[in-house]
């Protein structure tokens, strides 16, 4: 396997995520990356300049590719720009409109898009590291990362950007406190309005786990992911979610049992206080590496190899 990411090109910081690098122009080198690889089959991950030149690449030479939705750009957008969603779904449709699948990760996520007038949409769920991810009371004690905080501690664990919604968790009336794990361009200005929240920065591997299973709940306040792979951490962790019953969630938790979904977070929040983490940790037990692995291979479009060897005029 062969990956094509910003690394590998001269990139500018997109606007208001710096942390998020565009490729400038890499139409001719994702061409010869391509080609030097010779792949049986091409995936684009994301609807950015990589993309839409990998896009562009694969229709002029008729080389079949399927895609990911994995972000509802469109509701990110007008969060950031005000842009209609029309707009910008129109911009979407005429990206994916040529791959042999559009991969999406939940079914609610599949029916809007449908509605939308996507069409060739096929499921590739997600996983979960039920190793990493696990219950450790260990870290609800003295040497915990939450030792000293009044509890109960609500824990939201991401990006730290307006799309997320944070501020909806951080202006909650909740007792104990309010924990944020992440980084973003919001950081700074949600510090400056909520002294009392935590912010701790990023956090990965064993100490990210750690910071879910010294949590009580696990506060998801978006409401435009498609999916939500902390909503898995956080129960393989052993700890039950408060979200809004909006695709992500209801997808992953839905009314199951190891999370409250309502529009009323805080209550919802609350409620969710009374699940045991053996609950959350069993839903998250169903959701494997390998079922979403051998999705994704399924979902796949390969091609005859012998293409590669046709003399190539793309840009």
């Amino acid at each position: 396997m062969v990956l094509v990411t910003p690394d590998r090109f001269r990139g500018i910081p997109c606007p208001s995520y710096p942390e998020i690098r565009l490729a400038i122009k890499p139409g001719r080198k994702v061409a010869r990356l391509i080609e030097a690889a010779q792949p049986c089959a091409v995936h684009i991950a994301t609807e950015g300049p990589l993309g839409w030149a990998a896009r562009r690449y694969c229709v002029k030479r008729h080389v079949p590719f399927t895609t990911a939705y994995h972000t509802r750009f469109p509701e990110y957008i007008r969060a950031r720009w005000r842009v209609p969603l029309p707009v910008s779904y129109a911009v979407m449709r005429r990206f994916h409109g040529p791959a042999s699948r559009i991969m999406v990760a939940t079914q609610n996520i599949e029916d809007e898009l449908s509605r939308r007038g996507f069409h060739n949409i096929a499921r590739w769920s997600r996983g979960v590291d039920t190793n990493l991810y696990r219950p450790r009371p260990e870290a609800k004690g003295d040497n915990g990362p939450f030792a000293g905080l009044p509890r109960p501690i609500h824990l939201y664990v991401g990006r730290v950007a307006v799309e997320k919604n944070v501020e909806s968790f951080l202006s909650l009336d909740l007792p104990g406190s309010k924990v944020v794990v992440g980084d973003g361009p919001q950081v700074d200005e949600l510090k400056r309005r909520f002294p009392n929240a935590i912010f701790t920065g990023n956090k990965i591997g064993e100490e990210l786990a750690m910071h879910y299973s010294a949590a009580d709940v696990f506060v998801f306040p978006s409401r435009t992911d498609t999916f939500g792979l902390v909503l898995l951490e956080a129960l393989a962790s052993g700890l039950p979610v408060a979200a809004y019953p909006v695709p992500g969630p209801l997808d992953v938790i839905g009314y199951t049992g190891p999370g409250i979904l309502s529009e009323d977070l805080a209550e919802a929040a609350k409620q969710a206080l009374s699940i045991g983490p053996d609950r959350c940790r069993d839903h998250a037990l169903s959701f494997s590496w390998q079922a979403s692995t051998q999705q994704f291979i399924d979902n796949l479009a390969p091609f005859e190899t012998s293409i590669w060897g046709k003399p190539s005029d793309a840009a």
